[in-house]
């Protein structure tokens, strides 16, 4: 096995040859117009295919910095709803006074959930 391995690695390969074969004219070798044609559609479709998805994942991170910015902002609603009724009314939850919405527009679980 060792000698096979050798030998294919010695053996020089043969030197392509620098004219055509006769009977083959260059038009036959080379792709000529519709290969240009083609490989010019495959690039412009691979560059607008690029563009649309470079958009597409700006999109998607855009609307995901959306929703952070929304749910910090509904989060500190709350904690200042809540710190103004400790602040303003200390008794008022306990008799059944107003019960606060959550953030997501439901209601407190101790009242029930009223979405539909």
């Amino acid at each position: 096995m060792h000698h096979l391995l050798l030998s294919l690695a010695t053996t020089p390969t043969p030197l392509p040859t620098p004219t055509l074969r006769e009977g083959i004219s260059e038009d036959q070798v080379t792709p000529g117009l519709l290969g240009f044609i083609m490989t010019a559609f495959f690039v412009v479709a691979t560059a607008l295919l690029i563009v649309d998805m470079v958009r597409r994942i700006r999109r998607v991170r855009y609307r995901a910095q959306v929703e952070e910015d929304r749910m910090a902002a509904a989060a500190a609603a709350d904690v200042e709803a809540a710190e103004a009724a400790e602040a303003g009314a200390p008794g008022q939850q306990a008799r059944g006074g107003a019960v606060q919405g959550t953030a997501d527009g439901g209601t407190d679980p101790a009242q029930g959930d009223q979405r539909h």
